[in-house]
């Protein structure tokens, strides 16, 4: 009930007004009928966090870019199905990776915080794909208005899932490792509970909390003055 109660403070601290009446509606759909996207706005205040808790995932392993040893490390929480998460996924994210993560200046750090089922269902099918996660994430997130909110998320989502190399057996065998599931709801609400988000996407950068989408802009103005 606790994490039933922080999830559903931290999608509705997310939403607007019209959203939040989305919400409840869509709470009450399955995860192939319904799927919601987050909004929300830039943060500028920046917050210290537990360093001990930012230390673990509280789940999966996490998924990481560049040099182990960058004086600065990013750590990123996101959600699929986040509309500014996707903007941020392909518009600051790859000039991000050429000036800094490329460069060997920040390590770069991805967790999952899935606000909903189908965001639950993509960040399990990139964690399925293993060494090409980050190729997985990225397709999803560049068609994210493709399988995020239509109608028909399952026939959608296989779509997007066979042109990123999974066949339906592998779909599906992905999509019902309950295991695999108990690790993404656990990644999140770690994320929710022990670190306190309450929007995504939400960045850590050498510890300090940033919530919100940046520009590449605003990111440089952060990492640039710890380089």
């Amino acid at each position: 009930m606790f994490i039933g109660f922080l999830l559903m403070r931290f999608l509705l601290a997310c939403l607007g007004g019209g959203q939040r009446l989305f919400l409840v509606l869509a709470l009450g759909l399955t995860f192939f009928a319904a799927g919601f996207s987050l909004s929300g706005t830039v943060v500028a205040i920046a917050a210290s966090v537990d360093m001990e808790a930012l230390a673990e995932t509280g789940g999966l392993e996490e998924q990481a870019l560049g040099d182990p040893d960058a004086p600065v490390t990013v750590i990123e929480y996101a959600s699929m199905t986040c509309a500014h998460c996707a903007r941020y996924h392909v518009e600051t994210l790859p000039a991000l990776k050429r000036r800094y993560i490329d460069t060997g200046k920040v390590r770069y750090v991805v967790r999952g915080l899935p606000t909903d089922p189908r965001a639950e269902a993509g960040l399990m099918l990139a964690y399925c794909a293993k060494d090409d996660y980050f190729r997985v994430s990225d397709l999803l997130y560049r068609t994210q208005t493709q399988w995020a909110w239509v109608q028909d998320g399952r026939s959608a989502l296989l779509k997007t899932a066979i042109n990123a190399g999974f066949s339906q057996e592998s779909f599906e065998a992905c999509l019902t490792d309950s295991k695999l599931l108990d690790e993404v709801r656990s990644m999140r609400n770690w994320g929710l509970e022990r670190l306190g988000i309450e929007a995504v996407p939400t960045f850590f950068i050498n510890g300090m909390k940033h919530s919100g989408a940046m520009s590449i802009e605003e990111m440089s103005a952060i990492i640039d003055g710890m380089l």
